[in-house]
């Protein structure tokens, strides 16, 4: 490290190194690696795909002729360039083509196409790529490396494998737990009004995590494959993944024999951490150990509250939580969110017996327009070749090698026929057309 270096701080040192901005001229860690996304109407198969393609993947999405419903995924209808809101954010990278697997010649192409693949991700019912011979035993008899992924509800094999209904996001939420936990408690659990009822998250939790969590599978055998030279099946529930990200539930069933109940916004292991109203918002304060409970009734002016409920323990009672919500949102109700972190970051910088954390509850167009989330590339400003200017969300991570990145956003329906079966499988014009007219692409 030479002198200059020393001298910067680590803010300044490490946004050189990491900086987004050079992610282009860096090379990407899975640029060897094809990938055959056959997930249809599928989220989940659909996210892990985009994050293999976002560290340089090539993935080709293998679409029915009409196009994967997914495409048609978007609030009330809204269409951009005939693309759905959802689709946009998950068809990045990818070469998109055409091909019925219902039909023979459609189910050889893609045998073809598998036989010189690194990976294949689908999203059918159990059994039915098995069923057309285009399953993994199949597949891996004439390629051996293949790493194949299947994602389903509730996995490959078990008693409910074979029930027939579909992977969708929702079931998945309520299938992994986490759902019965969510929500506003009822005060009357017979009669319980509209809003105290279980509910879903807002986006597809239960899809993006069994996407996410099948993404961490695949890499892990593609490291596994460098040694071994084997492929391998990787069987992924998308509710069981969502389950995985369960925290004290199971564990707590366990010591209990009794389910966590719905709280709404208070936390059943800490407390304060949640949200309170302020004069212009809701602000979120966190400070729930003994000393940091300290630090905030400090700063409240509220000793008096120390001493009521004195240990976490105290405070762990869903009725003293009711007793001191209200005391806070006194104080809270009657300052700003920026008086608010005034006070508490006073306090945690010149007096420090203890830290509060605050927090803004953002607006979505605050969270777009953050100065930090620009600067860090969290969205990224993309001219498109179809699609033309638009705004997404970036990666999540930033690597100082082998960098993630956006290359493209979308494509239309069937849009890379050509290019992948004329340099993959070698076909000729005159054959992609009697397909095309066969209704095969």
């Amino acid at each position: 490290m030479s002198h200059h270096d020393k001298e910067k701080s680590w803010g300044e040192w490490i946004k050189e190194l990491d900086d987004p901005a050079n992610n282009r001229h860096k090379p990407e860690a899975l640029d060897h690696i094809t990938v055959l996304d056959c997930s249809v109407a599928n989220m989940g198969g659909s996210f892990t795909t985009s994050i293999l393609g976002e560290l340089g993947a090539e993935v080709i999405r293998v679409e029915p002729p009409e196009g994967d419903p997914a495409r048609t995924y978007t609030p009330w209808g809204y269409m951009h360039m005939e693309t759905g809101l959802g689709y946009l954010n998950e068809g990045r990278n990818k070469f998109h083509v055409t091909l019925s697997l219902e039909k023979p010649e459609g189910r050889e192409i893609l045998r073809k196409l598998a036989k010189r693949s690194d990976v294949l991700v689908e999203t059918f019912l159990p059994g039915v790529m098995d069923e057309w011979g285009i399953g993994y035993r199949q597949l891996s008899a004439e390629n051996p490396g293949l790493i194949y992924c299947a994602l389903y509800t509730y996995g490959q094999f078990g008693p409910r494998a074979g029930c027939g209904k579909a992977d969708v996001d929702v079931v998945n939420q309520v299938y992994s737990g986490v759902t019965s936990v969510t929500g506003e408690p009822p005060d009357d659990p017979d009669n319980p009004r509209p809003s105290e009822v279980p509910t879903k998250q807002g986006n597809w939790m239960g899809w993006y995590a069994g996407g996410a969590w099948a993404a961490v599978a695949i890499m892990a055998a593609l490291h596994y494959r460098t040694n071994s030279q084997k492929g391998q099946f990787i069987d992924v529930s998308s509710a069981e993944a969502f389950g995985r990200c369960i925290n004290y539930g199971i564990t707590y069933y366990q010591d209990r024999q009794e389910t966590i109940p719905r709280v709404g916004n208070y936390d059943v292991g800490v407390f304060p951490y949640t949200y309170f109203k302020c004069k212009d918002g809701f602000a979120f304060l966190s400070g729930f150990s003994d000393v940091n409970w300290k630090a905030l009734c400090t700063i409240l002016n509220r000793p008096d509250l120390r001493e009521q409920f004195p240990t976490i323990f105290d405070r762990l009672n869903i009725d003293n939580m009711k007793v001191m919500y209200k005391e806070i949102s006194k104080w809270t109700e009657t300052h700003t969110y920026d008086e608010i972190y005034d006070a508490v970051m006073d306090y945690n910088k010149n007096i420090g017996e203890g830290i509060v954390v605050p927090g803004r509850i953002s607006a979505p167009m605050e969270t777009f327009k953050a100065e930090n989330w620009w600067a860090r590339q969290s969205f990224e400003a993309i001219n498109d070749p179809h699609y033309k200017e638009m705004t997404v969300a970036n990666q999540a991570w930033k690597m100082t090698e082998s960098p993630p990145r956006i290359k493209w956003i979308c494509r239309p329906v069937g849009s890379d026929n050509e290019h992948v079966y004329n340099v993959k499988l070698g076909l000729g014009p005159a054959q992609l057309d009697e397909m095309k007219a066969q209704g095969i692409i």
